[in-house]
């Protein structure tokens, strides 16, 4: 299988025959190119009381602490990539339990998959794209320097369902949560 190159092809916009929606089609042979959202998967991890968290070394939000999460890779479930990605940025091995929540990042188009899991030995260090990772007390957690609206819906939502051994997943915050985080995040 080849990889796709847009050199290949000459795009123009329109909406293609059978569809309703603006999109990138070739002008000579009419293939769709989609340009779909891109999937994030991550995880709150926990050691004890405690939460991993990471210190961004790339951009977006270089500086700023998040939990270890990514994009999803071909060929990958969704819970393995959010264990490679906590291996990656803290070179931490956890054990998925659940699924946490699902998020709609519209704005930028991304799907975001976030499941609890848990560093049953408390042995981690910065990955590539971290400057640093600890394990935070939820009183010790930087709220004002994480560096996404969704790390503080995760943790918040985490907190609420610790001990529940099943729950619904949850889903983008509303109310005073969604207006905290956005308020965190501006800083």
């Amino acid at each position: 299988m080849t990889s796709f190159d847009p050199t290949d092809y000459a795009f123009e916009r329109k909406i293609p025959e059978g569809d309703n929606v603006e999109r990138q089609v070739c002008a000579e042979c009419g293939w769709v190119h989609y340009e779909n959202p891109k999937i994030v998967v991550g995880s709150v991890v926990t050691n004890g009381e405690k939460f991993l968290l990471c210190r961004r070394a790339i951009n977006p939000r270089k500086g700023f602490w998040t939990l270890p999460a990514g994009y999803l890779e071909k060929n990958e479930t969704t819970a393995e990539g959010a264990a490679r990605e906590a291996y990656e940025e803290a070179t931490a091995e956890i054990r998925i339990r659940d699924l946490l929540a699902l998020y709609s990042v519209t704005h930028i188009s991304q799907i975001q998959i976030m499941y609890r899991a848990v560093l049953d030995k408390p042995e981690f260090s910065a990955g590539i794209e971290s400057l640093e990772v600890q394990l935070f007390s939820w009183d010790e957690i930087p709220w004002d320097n994480l560096a996404f609206p969704t790390v503080y819906w995760a943790l918040h939502q985490y907190r609420q369902i610790k001990e529940e051994e099943s729950f619904v997943p949850f889903s983008n915050a509303t109310g005073d949560m969604l207006k905290r985080s956005l308020e965190i995040i501006k800083r």
